[in-house]
């Protein structure tokens, strides 16, 4: 799972058999059941990295990588400053920090302000992803209130990247699936139980 060489740029590296180089997952309320259950179903081998924003309790230390950890045969992590994404590590926001992935394929933690009253900010996390990896990137919003992540899915799909959306049926928390399914950026609307299929399927399925 060897990294390539970055190019001349300024573009992240690409991952080797990875037909998109990261998985963008956002939810809030109802969402870490249904993040458990996406990645419960991926591979160990898995080609992508993935970063999550999950809303979360900001008084509180997180246990969700260690929850997560327990759940799923991929690795999960709290993201760190500076952390070089890799295939198959699962980066989690920490919480009261936005989640920012770089052109280079670092990741950076942000106080910055809030957006819509939310840090960590899912429209955020995607705007950065669409900016560094372009059309090699996919953003999937989950279960989860209000509207956060629709902004960010808009610029996943204005810079050539994939946009799935849980839909409403399975989704604990319609909201913020269904503000993204709204701004007509969505290219699939899936039960959740098919979403880690669909998400290997394009990773994996054409590398």
């Amino acid at each position: 799972m060897a990294k390539m060489a970055e190019n001349a740029n300024n573009h992240p590296p690409q991952f080797t058999n990875a037909a998109f180089d990261i998985v963008a997952l956002a939810a809030s309320a109802g969402g870490l059941a249904a993040i458990t259950e996406v990645l419960s179903n991926l591979p160990a081998e898995f080609t992508a990295a993935i970063a999550v924003v999950q809303h979360l309790d900001p008084r509180h230390r997180s246990l969700m990588a260690e929850i997560l950890s327990r759940r799923t045969i991929i690795s999960v992590k709290q993201a760190e400053e500076g952390n070089n994404l890799t295939p198959g590590i699962v980066y989690i926001a920490p919480p009261n920090r936005h989640l920012l992935v770089n052109c280079d394929g670092t990741l950076s933690l942000s106080q910055s302000e809030l957006v819509h009253f939310l840090r960590p900010s899912a429209d955020l996390l995607f705007e950065s992803v669409a900016a560094s990896y372009k059309d090699r990137a996919i953003a999937v919003v989950l279960s989860g209130t209000g509207s956060d992540g629709a902004m960010g899915v808009e610029a996943i799909h204005k810079m050539g990247g994939t946009v799935i959306a849980q839909d409403e049926k399975t989704a604990e928390f319609a909201g913020m699936p269904s503000a993204a399914i709204q701004t007509g950026y969505v290219d699939f609307i899936l039960p959740l139980n098919e979403i880690s299929h669909a998400l290997v399927t394009l990773v994996m399925g054409n590398a």
